[in-house]
């Protein structure tokens, strides 16, 4: 999830954990602690692109690395804490439960959490949540403002911040309700035509969790559709994107393109675009894809210009984004 989310939840678990003894501060630290496995954005600064992209919720967003750092984080926030009197085992608690509850919000959305790292590469990636959804970051938000209002003597403190998590926790399970409505949706749309499939996956649109993004492959490319929970029709309406791997041939950045192979999960397609050679992750969705036909992707890779890929991941997410735009994003939610 998006690092705000990160520091209003870890706030809230924070004070429900610490905020008897170490008041306010439970707030910050809880913050900090549960942002601690986006330490890996460091790699940005001296890896390449392609690198970076998998070394970002790799071994920081694993098992291992949260079983290693909860007992030494415990220990040192001990000796700094010292006269708050705060159990050892609360400070295990306090950090288990931070890195542990960001490894596992981050599953939810399609970028892919190395849960098995350094002995699996296998990225874990349920496909429920855009990676940021206001819907399911609000609650602790609001909550985090108020408790910094709030007198550290007010007994509704506790109260307010396990509300928050609830929420929270509540709107988690309806993206699971929801994707399990649309895969049916899917999957009977599929039986129908009779369309030869081999594998597909469907994740919500940016900002919500009503209007999701479909993507089915077969031998040679890939249909791409919306589906909406409002939706009355059976039938989705699909364009077609050719995977065109061929096209690979054509360069010889042979390390770049095996780590986006790696990272896409095998759900690209290659584009020239006019003397560009273009890869592009379909996982990430497209740029206004419910409203204009065959429309660009979000991440899209310059293989010929390395230089030219900051930002990859939601390159122009919103940059066709206005007032129309928005509208249309409105209407198709609300259903066909």
């Amino acid at each position: 999830m998006d690092t705000l989310t990160h520091i209003v939840v870890g706030a809230c678990i924070g004070e429900i954990i610490a905020g008897k003894q170490l008041g306010k501060k439970a707030l910050v630290l809880g913050a900090l602690a549960n942002s601690i496995p986006d330490v890996d954005f460091i790699a940005a600064f001296w890896m390449p692109v392609t690198k970076d992209l998998l070394a970002h919720r790799g071994f920081t967003h694993s098992l291992l690395f949260a079983i290693l750092f909860t007992p030494l984080l415990a220990f040192l926030s001990e000796k700094l804490f010292r006269r708050q009197g705060i159990a050892t085992k609360t400070w295990l608690l306090f950090w288990g439960i931070q890195l542990f509850a960001h490894l596992f919000i981050d599953l939810f959305n399609a970028y892919g959490t190395g849960l098995f790292e350094p002995f699996s590469h296998f990225r874990v990636s349920f496909n429920t949540m855009f990676v940021a959804d206001p819907m399911f970051s609000i609650w602790p938000g609001i909550a985090v403002i108020i408790l910094l209002i709030l007198k550290v003597s007010n007994n509704k403190r506790m109260v307010l911040a396990w509300s928050a998590l609830a929420l929270c926790s509540i709107y988690l399970l309806s993206g699971i309700g929801f994707k399990f409505l649309i895969d049916n949706a899917v999957t009977k749309d599929f039986n129908n035509r009779k369309m030869v499939i081999n594998r597909y996956f469907t994740t919500p649109t940016p900002l919500n969790n009503l209007l999701w993004y479909i993507v089915a492959q077969n031998d040679s490319g890939y249909y791409i559709g919306y589906r909406s929970v409002f939706d009355r029709q059976d039938t989705i309406d699909y364009h077609y994107a050719r995977r065109n791997e061929s096209l690979l041939a054509l360069t010889d950045k042979q390390e770049d393109i095996n780590r986006l192979l790696r990272f896409s999960q095998g759900y690209y397609t290659v584009e020239n675009w006019h003397d560009t050679l273009t890869f592009n992750d379909l996982r990430f969705g497209e740029i206004i894809g419910w409203a204009e036909p065959h429309p660009k992707v979000a991440f899209h890779y310059f293989l010929q210009y390395p230089e030219g890929n900051k930002m990859v991941v939601q390159r122009g997410r919103f940059a066709k984004w206005d007032k129309k735009i928005l509208q249309s994003f409105i209407n198709r939610i609300k259903g066909i």
